[in-house]
């Protein structure tokens, strides 16, 4: 059931004061009008943390190991298949694509994966993140839950995609590929591989969902000042785009396409590799170091959460929060509710099938199990331009067939409402696609409004929304529509996945 929308009170009423929780002891804000007057308006959330965070005890530092949880999964993953043979796909099927340590970290079944010290050093620059309590949120639902997120927007490039465009740039630059390309949906992927890239000598092409290549020219820009080259797509660079613009000139694109394109250009440039932000393991991989700090800092909270909440559309920012603690959760040690949460107009996990499918539209990549809702599904043009792909993450896929979280969608008027009233007492402006984790928190809250359950709520909130804010006018201005997927087009979509035995 949706939420009100309740807006905090007008703090000038009465003598308010705010309690902040970063990782570590307890900060009290005073306020002091001297001081206040000498921070420049420009000082970004992420110095204040870290200037904050100096001054804590926390005993969190940044992970030295990335986690891998098939290792812990009495029952493993189906393996991906090579989309003409329907076997098993071998190490060399994907040498064209990927470096041969990411290919390494694909299929490893190893526990561990040491974090390289040069992508330690580059996550100095945001890590670790802060865990905050948003005490001012749950003072304005009036709710007995405590509400926690942890806030990866600090990175340079504004979101959690940074924790492993850093080791894909580098493992690529260190076996002397000289050109990455990639795909982006809101351009928060795009922008951390232009960045990771930018600080190891690589070129960087990416082609952008043209939906959200009009819709947020300022992530183009952010990509263009790294060094990228940006192309809306489809695009008529590539076969697939042509393909796509010859049935539909003015088609609003999608990540399954965008996939498309950047994967033939890379297989048919020798010194060309393709990069990708989620979906497959080793990105995935990559993005424990989330959860793996966020345990570390409920700890010193002496809290656990009973409830974890996370946005799902390939699934690395979910992933990154949830599955140390699914880790945890299979030792016994914790019993969390892990809920993902995604958009009502490309409801993979909840609408979906669960079947062997291409990972883009084109049909160029090896056939995964997954929920998919057809690869050539192109969903309608959502503000999330990041959730707008037709199907998960295979590893979240089969962790969620075996019962270990569950799958809820919302439509994104209620997620823009609860943004409006997560930016209006905790001071960050989400990003779309997280907008859809506070919802849900939000209702969760609500419900301990109603019980009197004092829950710990842990939610995921992936990423800023400063280059976002068309969304939100729209919203503001009451033009903001819920869009949702059409069930025909859906089956017509669906008849279309390969047939596998």
């Amino acid at each position: 059931m949706a939420s009100q929308l309740l807006l905090p009170p007008n703090p000038f009423t009465k003598s308010v004061s705010a309690k902040v929780f970063f990782t570590g002891d307890d900060l009290t804000l005073k306020r002091k009008s001297n001081q206040a007057t000498r921070i420049s308006s420009g000082f970004s959330l992420r110095a204040k943390a870290a200037l904050r965070s100096n001054n804590n005890k926390s005993s969190v530092e940044i992970p030295t190991q990335w986690y891998n949880i098939i290792s812990d999964l009495s029952v493993k993953p189906p393996p991906p298949l090579h989309p003409k043979t329907f076997e098993p796909i071998k190490p060399e099927d994907l040498a064209h694509l990927f470096p041969n340590e990411l290919i390494k970290q694909e299929a490893t079944l190893e526990r561990f994966i040491d974090i390289p010290e040069e992508v330690l050093e580059i996550y100095k620059l945001w890590r670790p993140t802060p865990l905050i309590r948003a005490k001012r949120l749950e003072k304005l639902l009036q709710t007995p839950a405590r509400i926690y997120f942890k806030y990866e927007g600090g990175s340079p490039a504004g979101s959690h995609k940074p924790n492993t465009a850093v080791p894909q740039a580098y493992y690529n630059a260190k076996e002397g590929v000289k050109n990455v390309v990639t795909e982006t949906g809101a351009g928060q992927w795009g922008s951390a591989l232009a960045f990771a890239s930018s600080l190891f000598g690589l070129d960087c092409e990416v082609w952008q969902v043209a939906n959200s290549y009009h819709q947020k020219p300022y992530r183009r820009l952010m990509m263009q000042t790294w060094g990228a080259k940006v192309h809306p797509s489809p695009s008529d660079l590539t076969e697939a785009g042509r393909r796509i613009l010859q049935s539909d000139p003015s088609s609003p694109g999608s990540l399954g396409i965008a996939i498309s394109e950047a994967v033939e250009v890379a297989a048919r440039n020798e010194d060309t590799k393709y990069c990708l932000g989620s979906v497959l393991n080793h990105v995935l991989l990559h993005q424990t170091v989330i959860g793996e700090e966020c345990i570390k800092q409920m700890e010193d909270f002496g809290e656990t959460p009973d409830v974890i909440i996370g946005c799902t559309g390939g699934g690395s920012n979910f992933a990154g929060l949830s599955f140390p603690f699914i880790r945890e959760k299979l030792k016994g040690k914790m019993n969390p509710v892990i809920r993902a949460v995604e958009p009502s107009a490309c409801p993979s996990l909840t609408k979906g099938v669960y079947a062997y499918d291409f990972g883009d539209t084109a049909g160029l990549t090896p056939l995964m199990k997954m929920h998919t809702l057809g690869h050539d599904f192109i969903p309608d043009p959502i503000h999330a331009g990041g959730l707008r792909y037709h199907g998960m993450a295979p590893l979240i896929s089969h962790v969620y067939e075996q019962g270990f979280m569950e799958a809820i969608s919302i439509p994104q008027i209620e997620c823009f409402q609860g943004a409006i009233q997560f930016a209006r007492t905790e001071g960050i402006i989400p990003a779309p696609e997280p907008t859809h984790a506070i919802a849900a928190t939000i209702r969760e809250a609500l419900q301990c409004k109603e019980t009197g359950e004092e829950k710990v709520i842990l939610m995921a909130m992936c990423g800023h929304g400063h280059f976002d804010l068309s969304s939100y006018d729209k919203y503001l201005r009451g033009e903001l529509v819920d869009l949702s997927f059409s069930e025909e087009k859906i089956r017509e979509s669906l008849s279309k996945v390969p047939h596998v035995v």
